[in-house]
């Protein structure tokens, strides 16, 4: 245990040293190469107006998506029609995603309640 200790703390020096020396270089890069991205005036109006764009963007997008939803849904109908000629390979990722999602609802309300998944308060 000592020794993985050990290790994990001899990589994470190795990579403070790599951040370090080539961090800034990295950011430089970055920024050239987004800088099609970077608003000229970074004023509050400059701002404002982008975060309209971008909410109006997103506000436009909804017929799009509310329709995607209904194919979706037809999809599952049709699935759910058919179900004596789904694979068990299908209907085991349909359990494993039904199984996820009510364990991430019920650890969602474990800690949306104040407390843990182990039961000990910290």
């Amino acid at each position: 245990m000592a020794t993985i200790v050990k290790q994990l703390q001899s990589k994470a020096v190795q990579a403070s040293h790599v951040v370090q020396k080539h961090g800034s270089a990295y950011y430089k890069q970055l920024l050239e190469q987004n800088k099609q991205y970077i608003a000229s005036e970074p004023t509050v109006e400059k701002c404002q107006e982008l975060s309209k764009q971008l909410f109006y963007t997103r506000l436009a997008s909804l017929p799009g998506r509310y329709k995607a939803l209904w194919e979706e849904v037809d999809y599952v109908k049709q699935k759910v029609l058919n179900r004596n000629d789904l694979k068990l390979e299908e209907v085991a990722i349909a359990a494993l995603f039904a199984g996820e999602c009510y364990a991430w609802f019920c650890v969602g309300e474990i800690v949306g309640r104040g407390g843990t998944i182990t039961g000990y308060k910290v």
